[in-house]
């Protein structure tokens, strides 16, 4: 029997480092972008202890089949054996993350 893929991804979006898991990761067909589905969550209830962070995150993406996230602002790209919590921090928080570099304008 297959196992299923499960990713940790992390990227940039509105001055907040997003963490979340899901089960599709690849390149979109829209130029520049990385298409992220199949989003992975704790069902409702399911956890003793309720995590604001990933409560906000299921509430924001609770409709959403895939996410096209500008290739620039992904951080990383994680294969993981189990899902962890999905959370939102301050980029500015003290963790040294930057994102992709973008090519230098060509000289005409």
């Amino acid at each position: 029997m297959r196992k299923t893929k499960l990713y940790k991804v992390c990227f940039l979006s509105q001055g907040k480092s997003i963490e979340l898991y899901a089960r599709h990761v690849a390149s979109s067909h829209l130029w520049g972008f990385t298409e992220i589905g199949d989003l992975v969550f704790d069902a409702p209830g399911e956890g003793l202890v309720v995590d604001p962070s990933e409560e906000r995150l299921r509430e924001e993406f609770k409709d959403t089949t895939m996410l096209h996230v500008p290739m620039h602002a992904i951080v990383r790209i994680e294969e993981v054996a189990r899902r962890g919590a999905a959370a939102i921090r301050d980029a500015a928080s003290g963790d040294k993350i930057m994102p992709f570099p973008l090519a230098p304008p060509r000289a005409k």
